[in-house]
């Protein structure tokens, strides 16, 4: 075997070391073999509603007909979709493939400023839009491309029930703030619409864009990664290679607390697990644990994916503990570090070992994984899956013999084909020869495990999602109270890291709170600062760069 490639002569039994790319035409293609092969089967749950594989092909088959036959919108056109995790999410996304559209997946949590740069920066000219955050498109939406609108509500497509709790969220708990779109359609509407029209026949192939997929790639503003069909497809073939073997087809119940608008539950619960025809058991806000315990000891579950933060949240729910975990035999950890403690007392209760995965969204997004046969956690990322090429690069551009650190290099199928209208961007991480500069530091072992040593230097990862501190203190700096600003992580028990903020005054009155909310009114919450911390001067370096890294070292957590 190749020295350059150890990790072959460790692959689980089963796994081939290539897999067919050519296999699909598109993601399109996939989903419709899945409902043709599990139309009776459920595909996703949601308050206790579920829906088959045949129902959904039926509605996202409305959806795409509304899409195309209504709105006039064509293949290569941009539709945002801006939803937690609800039974309208999976319809309005695979209509949008069906009908050819690129997906542009959009935090409900955005801030006015934060979804305006999105959908100017990607041109949509659509967006599906929970009640709960249509205020915020209204700010904005005059600003941008959009010309189509399609609202709904939690509970629009759950029945009686749902019509209770659309109530109880709009007129008790005052979720849903007023707003006026006098051009929205109703999600309802749209599919009742739609189902006048025929399906459209759209010719996919690999190039085609599948997803605009925003991210900060390594530092400062969101650029669209685009994901084309056959990156996609190639990642469901990787990532199911590896897991498929283990899975037995149309019997998987998965759990689906990380947001389907995360490329990791994407891809892994959204795409590969329905391929697999398994139930997605929809959890739209994983942050009210104990109602998310409840959800477990109904659902059956037998695969859990999340990231670090939500396993270490449930081991300290009561009554997780006490779930029946005997046909649980799958939790996948990715989106930030699994931490050995929580992997550890996860292994203990629920008698599964946590793996932990690797990727970017900038690689659709996996890239390792460890083996689901794992003893016990190993403090590794994995092993490269197949088709996949992972080395350890010197900052000249050599490969770096085993056990020596340097930058973790991916090349696959399922590297983006770029930024979208980004191309200086795209040169700094993507090189002609099609590996991609990950910007973490890594090593490998000699059978050809991986492990990160440090990450992007100075990127903030909290609950899995990257905050960029050029991003926040751009915004900070814009108030004209502060003279100078660096954000860096620091550790955090339940978040793994927060944003510490370090602020030189401009003006001697400004308080903690006058920038706690102006960072409220212009950053999501996982980007607003946990801890401020006022000084008379940051260190820097002989040409004045800021040293985050000293300030980051000198600060062992938030306060």
């Amino acid at each position: 075997m190749s020295n350059e490639r150890p990790w072959l002569d460790h692959y689980p039994e089963g796994v081939p070391a290539q897999i067919d790319v050519h296999a699909y035409a598109s993601v399109a293609a996939v989903l419709e073999e899945s409902f043709g092969r599990f139309s009776e089967r459920p595909a996703f749950s949601s308050f206790d509603r579920r829906l088959t594989y045949g129902q959904i092909e039926e509605m996202s088959r409305h959806f795409a007909g509304y899409l195309t036959g209504e709105l006039k919108l064509v293949k290569g056109d941009r539709i945002a979709i801006m939803m937690p995790n609800v039974l309208q999410y999976p319809i309005a996304l695979y209509g949008a493939l069906r009908a050819g559209l690129v997906v542009v997946n959009t935090n409900p949590l955005y801030t006015a400023r934060e979804l305006q740069h999105q959908l100017e920066d990607a041109g949509a000219k659509a967006i599906v839009v929970l009640d709960n955050f249509a205020a915020t498109l209204q700010q904005v939406v005059a600003h941008t491309q959009v010309k189509h609108i399609v609202t709904t509500g939690i509970g629009d497509l759950l029945g009686a029930k749902g019509v209770l709790i659309n109530f109880v969220l709009k007129r008790v708990k005052k979720m849903v703030p007023s707003f006026q779109l006098s051009q929205a359609v109703r999600f309802r509407d749209a599919l009742t619409r739609g189902a006048a029209h025929p399906m459209p026949k759209v010719e996919l192939a690999h190039e085609d864009i599948a997803f605009l997929q925003y991210t900060g790639g390594t530092t400062g503003v969101a650029k669209g990664a685009m994901l084309t069909h056959g990156n996609m497809v190639a990642n469901m073939l990787q990532a199911d290679a590896w897991i498929g073997k283990n899975m037995k087809s149309g019997q998987e119940v998965v759990i689906t607390a990380l947001p389907l608008y995360h490329i990791f539950s994407l891809c892994a619960n959204g795409l590969v697990f329905s391929r697999l025809g398994g139930l997605n058991w929809l959890i739209t806000n994983p942050r009210d644990m104990p109602a998310f315990v409840k959800e477990l000891k109904k659902s059956g579950f037998t695969a859990l994916t999340g990231v670090n933060t939500l396993f270490n949240g449930l081991l300290n729910t009561p009554g997780f503990a006490e779930l029946d975990f005997s046909k649980l035999h799958l939790s996948l950890g990715g989106g930030m570090a699994v931490q050995r403690a929580v992997a550890d007392r996860w292994k203990k209760v629920t008698g599964c070992t946590l793996a932990e995965a690797y990727g970017l969204t900038e690689t659709s997004p996996a890239v390792c994984i460890n083996p689901l046969d794992l003893k016990e956690y190993n403090g590794s990322i994995g092993l490269p899956i197949p088709s996949t090429d992972v080395a350890i690069w010197s900052e000249d551009g050599k490969r770096l013999p085993v056990g020596e650190a340097g930058e973790l290099m991916v090349s696959g199928p399922q590297v983006m084909k770029g930024y979208w209208q980004r191309d200086d961007e795209t040169i700094k991480v993507l090189g002609s020869d099609g590996w991609l500069h990950t910007g973490d530091i890594a090593k490998m072992d000699e059978n050809g495990y991986f492990y990160i040593v440090d990450r992007k230097k100075d990127m903030i990862l909290v609950s899995g999602f990257n905050v960029y501190p050029n991003e926040v203190e751009d915004i900070v700096m814009q108030h004209p109270g502060v003279l100078e600003v660096a954000a860096v992580g620091v550790p955090d028990e339940h978040s793994g890291e927060v944003v510490k903020l370090f602020v030189v005054r401009k003006d001697p009155n400004l308080t903690e709170e006058t920038l706690r909310q102006f960072c409220r009114e212009n950053l999501t919450g996982y980007k607003r600062p946990k801890a401020i911390e006022f000084r008379d001067a940051l260190p820097k370096t002989n040409v004045g760069k800021i040293l985050r890294r000293e300030l980051r070292d000198g600060t062992k957590a938030a306060t």
